[in-house]
């Protein structure tokens, strides 16, 4: 995956209809739309009763218990500052734990709350490092936790026990690699090393001989390591190896011998293994959707989901006991909700309601795939939301939705702020230009070392798509971007300064050599192949950076911007939105900046969303569709 689509903000062909008859829709404040919850499950405690779940219910995430018999809830933990995000319960208790950082510094540690009440421990409790759980040992006595406390540029593999808490290294990491599951009996680690953002390379260390295995090959492929069976017999990966899309591979660890597991036209992204090993799971990237794909371990044969109303599967935990399953459910107009599955009694019961119960799914948007064409002819895909009031007698303006990367991809899951633009009149089409994760290898690569070029003519493409629209109007078209989409906007108003009328720029990069330059130690295995991508800032590839970086041309930017920075960004450092900012001042051009004191890469407080969208909308009303 590419560096900034990890700092992503962060969404089949279908002709759009246009009816000459505007539709009658409620319109909805912001906060009304916040009023919506947000939530993800992580497990089920031990005698399956309760799931442990993250909520934002209080304005900003903290840690809450589902009882399963009667669906009430019960708020775990009280932060009000730092958002606190479930990991799971430890196995066989009530005991549960979180992971946080301080104020979006990325510096995340993991927590450990005792049902009894007693104080919560940091279980990582290393200054400026960066912590992560790997799952539990067979026996469920130890916790896997990867960690750059002994070299902030590189991660470890530890074991904490569970009695005491105590860490013991696992695996020494010198050479690089990103460590990934920890075999049954914990002799093997598997380790991945990037070479390019579109190809790495897949080992196996064995810790009883030191050795340590190739298991890719020098093709250009990506290799990731999912799952290892019991008796250390299997290693499940995911590879595109000799394919346009990942799939499925298992792998004999005695013969090295590999079969196919499961391969489709779309991207495989994701398969996980139940402890008992009755079930695994697969996860597609089809279309801009999410699909998870339930199968039968013994027979290998897929399984049907019972019928869900509300939405599609896009994630499933199974419980200890392989009884139970937790769903993750949405669609583009409800956000997520949680359901159990029994598979003894086949019963599906749903456990959360997180629309707003003032806001009517009949008022919001469904999202539609559309592929449009590009200025050389190549088809790009991209997800589309017309407003319900939008007819030829009635045109609305528009916006284009660009998300981060470049790797990054827009998909058709529920997003509070698209809903509020289209409900506001907005028609959004979010371009997944070239360079965007899930259209296959060849789309992926496509922008590398020709960033703002054709993927941002793309969108421009994806402008005129827009005003083919009957119902569009041709001269309000904006731009709206995060992260590498913020750079896309910058971009966009700064090298072709008549397409679009405004731009709407969150944490976007607009010095490529500082960013590059300012990579967070702990992306040290990613860095070289960023630079592979994008260029290397040292040498002489610091030309074409500076040719591609809007903070060098701004002196064309003539459209109103808005730009909105957390102040504690690691990756795209605050200096890049206020020195933008200050040479569109220059223009006489006009432009805003928001600053959020306690945010990182991406804003996680419900208050700062919400002054987001409205400073949002009252900017493109202002100056893009000209209300008064």
């Amino acid at each position: 995956m590419k560096y900034l689509s990890l700092l992503a903000v962060a969404v089949m062909f279908s002709a759009c209809k246009s009816t000459n008859k505007p539709a009658d829709v409620k319109s909805y404040t912001i906060e009304q739309l916040y009023n919506n919850k947000s939530i993800a499950g992580a497990g089920f405690n031990a005698d399956e009763t309760k799931v442990l779940i993250e909520d934002n219910s209080t304005g900003i995430f903290n840690i809450y218990a589902i009882n399963l018999a009667d669906t009430s809830s019960k708020q775990l933990t009280h932060s009000t500052k730092d958002s606190y995000f479930s990991i799971g319960y430890v196995p066989g208790t009530n005991d549960f734990l979180y992971s946080a950082d301080q104020g979006g510094n990325e510096n995340s540690h993991i927590y450990l709350q005792k049902a009894d009440g007693s104080p919560v421990k940091d279980l990582t409790p290393w200054a400026n490092t960066t912590n992560s759980t790997n799952g539990w040992s067979t026996d469920k006595k130890y916790l896997y936790v990867v960690s750059n406390k002994r070299d902030p540029k590189f991660f470890d593999v530890y074991k904490l026990d569970a009695k005491n808490w105590k860490d013991e290294l696992l695996y020494q990491n010198n050479d690089g690699y990103s460590p990934g599951p920890v075999s049954k009996s914990e002799r093997y680690i598997t380790l991945t090393k990037s070479i390019t953002t579109d190809k790495n390379e897949l080992y196996l260390y064995d810790r009883t001989t030191k050795a340590t295995k190739k298991l890719s090959n020098d093709k250009d492929a990506t290799w990731y390591p999912a799952a290892f069976t019991k008796g250390d017999s299997s290693l499940y990966y995911i590879t595109n190896d000799g394919s346009e899309f990942s799939y499925l591979v298992k792998y004999n660890l005695v013969t090295g011998a590999t079969v196919k597991v499961y391969s489709t036209n779309w991207d495989v992204v994701g398969m996980e293994l139940s402890d008992l090993e009755k079930y695994y799971t697969v996860y597609v990237n089809a279309d801009g959707k999410t699909k998870v794909l339930l199968f039968d371990n013994s027979t290998g044969k897929q399984m049907d989901f019972p019928e869900i109303k509300d939405g599609e599967a896009k994630s499933a935990v199974f419980s200890p006991s392989e009884k139970n399953i937790m769903l993750t459910v949405g669609s583009s107009t409800s956000p997520n909700n949680l359901y159990v599955y029994n598979f003894d009694r086949k019963e599906l019961k749903p456990i959360t309601r997180t629309l707003n119960p003032a806001v009517s799914s009949d008022d919001l948007v469904s999202a539609e795939v559309v592929h449009f064409k590009s200025f050389d002819g190549l088809e790009i895909p991209a997800i589309y939301y017309k407003p319900k009031n939008a007819g030829k007698d009635k045109p609305v303006p528009a916006i284009l939705w660009i998300h981060g990367g470049p790797g990054g991809q827009t998909t058709t899951s529920f997003s509070n702020q698209i809903q509020f633009l289209v409900n506001h009149g907005y028609a959004v089409l979010a371009v997944n230009n070239r360079g965007s994760s899930g259209y296959g290898k060849t789309f992926y690569k496509l922008d590398n070392k020709d960033h703002s070029n054709g993927d941002l003519k793309d969108c421009i493409w994806g402008k005129k798509w827009l005003q083919q629209q009957a119902y569009i109007d041709t001269a309000k078209i904006g731009i709206l971007g995060g992260s590498y989409g913020g750079c896309m906007v910058l971009g966009a108003l700064a090298f072709h300064p008549n397409e679009f009328k405004v731009g709407v720029d969150l944490f976007g990069v607009a010095n490529w050599m500082r960013t590059l330059k300012s990579i967070p130690p702990y992306w040290e295995a990613q860095r070289k192949a960023l630079y592979e991508e994008l260029g290397d800032p040292y040498t002489a590839d610091s030309v074409h950076l500076k040719k591609i970086s809007p903070l060098f041309h701004y002196q064309t930017i003539n459209k109103p911007l808005i730009v909105f920075q957390g102040m504690n960004d690691v990756r795209v450092l605050p200096i890049e939105s206020k020195e933008i900012v200050d040479g569109v001042k220059k223009n006489g051009v006009s432009v805003e900046y928001i600053t959020y004191p306690n945010e990182g890469h991406g804003f996680t407080k419900k208050d700062d969303q919400i002054t987001t969208a409205n400073k949002t909308l009252a900017f493109l009303d202002k100056y893009l569709a000209g209300k008064k």
